[in-house]
C-alpha cells in the first residue's frame, strides 16, 4: 500500500463535483456542502449513528437519509441477558428531517406520531433524546443522554469509489463519555456508570453494491482511555484506511487490518470467536461475541443484510514507540454489512 495522505483544510468537492483530495485526518477538516454535488440527489447517503453503553447494557440510535428512503431506528441492548429490542420507522423519499452538513453543529430531529429521536450539538457536548411508547409490547423506552469527548482526536477519512463523483466522507468520534439515563418499562439504566459512546457521521455518494466491515471500541482500562476504529471493504483506499487507535491523547494510524470471521458450512459463523489483526504485528485481537444484532431487509431493487455483533475484545496493540498495550475483555462491536442501495 502506498503512503497514507493527510488531508488539508478546504472544500471537499471542486466546482465539477469531484473530490479535491482523498486521505485521512483526526478532525473534520474538509468542508462538506450538498450544493457542490453533481450527482442525482437520490444517490446521496447521509447518516448519524450513535452507540452508547457499558458491559451490561447499551443503546443505538440511527437517523439516516439514504436518498430515496429514510430510516429512524433505536435498539436497546441487554448484554447481561443476551437480548436486544429494535424499533424502526422507514419511508420513501420526502425525508422528514434534515441532516446537518457538519458534525460540529446542527440539530437533527425526527417525530412521527409518538416516535421521537433528536440530536443536539452545543458547547462540545452532544445530547440524544429518545421517546418511543410501546417500544416492546406496552413498555415505553425513553432516554436523555449527554456525551462529552474525552480526547481531542477522531477518525476522519475521505474515500473515493471507482465510479466518478462517488465518495464517502466519514468521521468516527470514539470515547464520548456518557451521562444520563435510559428508562425501559419499569427499569432504569444509569448511563453515568462507565458508559462510553461513539458517533458514526457519514456523508457520501455510494456505488450501488458494497460490503463493509467495521469495528469500534471505547472505554477506560488501567486508568487510560482506549478506543479504536477498524474497518475496510469499500472504495479506493490507496491514500488512507480508516484504521486508527486512540490511547489517551495519542493516535496510532494503521494500514490494512483483517477480520477473520469463523466459518460453518462455508457460511460466516458470527457467534464464534473472531480474530482481528494486521500483518505488521501492530494489533492482534480476539473478539468473543455476546449478541448478533442481525437485520435483513429487501424492497424492490434495494436490500441490506447486517450483522452487528457485540462482545468482548482481548489482545494487544502497539504504540508508535513499539510499546505493547494489552486489552483485557473490553466490550465493543464488530460488523459485516452488505448493501444494494
Amino acid at each position: 500500500m502506498s503512503k497514507q495522505t493527510i488531508l488539508k483544510k478546504g472544500p471537499l468537492l471542486d466546482e465539477n463535483g469531484d473530490l479535491v483530495e482523498s486521505g485521512y485526518h483526526t478532525s473534520l477538516i474538509k468542508d462538506y456542502q450538498r450544493s457542490a454535488l453533481k450527482t442525482p440527489r437520490y444517490r446521496l447517503k447521509e447518516w448519524d449513528y450513535y452507540y452508547v453503553g457499558n458491559d451490561r447494557y447499551g443503546i443505538a440510535t440511527t437517523l439516516a437519509d439514504n436518498g430515496y428512503m429514510w430510516l429512524a431506528s433505536v435498539t436497546f441492548f441487554d448484554f447481561a441477558n443476551k437480548g436486544e429490542v429494535t424499533k424502526s420507522k422507514m419511508g420513501w423519499f420526502r425525508t422528514p428531517f434534515i441532516m446537518s452538513e457538519s458534525s460540529v453543529n446542527g440539530d437533527v430531529k425526527f417525530k412521527k406520531k409518538d416516535f421521537r429521536i433528536s440530536y443536539q450539538v452545543a458547547n462540545q457536548k452532544r445530547i440524544i433524546k429518545v421517546n418511543i411508547p410501546r417500544f416492546a409490547n406496552t413498555d415505553t423506552l425513553s432516554a436523555t443522554i449527554e456525551l462529552t469527548p474525552q480526547i481531542n482526536n477522531s477518525m476522519v477519512i475521505v474515500t473515493p469509489f471507482i465510479k466518478p463523483k462517488h465518495f464517502y466522507y466519514n468521521q468516527k468520534i470514539n470515547l464520548l463519555k456518557a451521562s444520563g439515563q435510559i428508562v425501559f418499562g419499569p427499569n432504569s439504566y444509569d448511563l453515568n456508570d462507565n458508559c462510553y459512546g461513539v458517533l458514526d457521521w457519514g456523508r457520501g455518494v455510494w456505488e450501488y453494491k458494497n460490503t463493509w466491515y467495521w469495528s469500534s471500541l471505547s472505554g477506560k482500562q488501567d486508568d487510560h482511555f482506549i478506543g479504536f476504529n477498524l474497518g475496510y471493504g469499500f472504495g479506493v483506499t490507496d491514500k488512507a484506511t480508516e484504521n486508527m487507535i486512540f490511547y489517551d491523547q495519542e493516535v496510532v494510524k494503521l494500514h490494512d487490518v483483517v477480520f477473520d470471521i469463523p466459518k460453518k458450512d462455508k457460511e460466516d459463523d458470527y457467534l464464534k470467536t473472531w480474530r482481528i489483526y494486521d500483518k505488521k504485528d501492530r494489533i492482534a485481537l480476539e473478539f468473543t461475541p455476546i449478541i448478533d444484532r442481525h437485520s435483513k431487509t429487501s424492497a424492490l431493487v434495494i436490500s441490506s443484510n447486517q450483522h452487528q455483533v457485540f462482545g468482548f475484545f482481548k489482545g494487544y496493540f502497539r504504540l508508535e514507540n513499539g510499546n505493547k498495550v494489552n486489552i483485557k475483555n473490553m466490550i465493543g462491536f464488530a460488523e459485516k454489512v452488505s448493501n444494494r442501495w
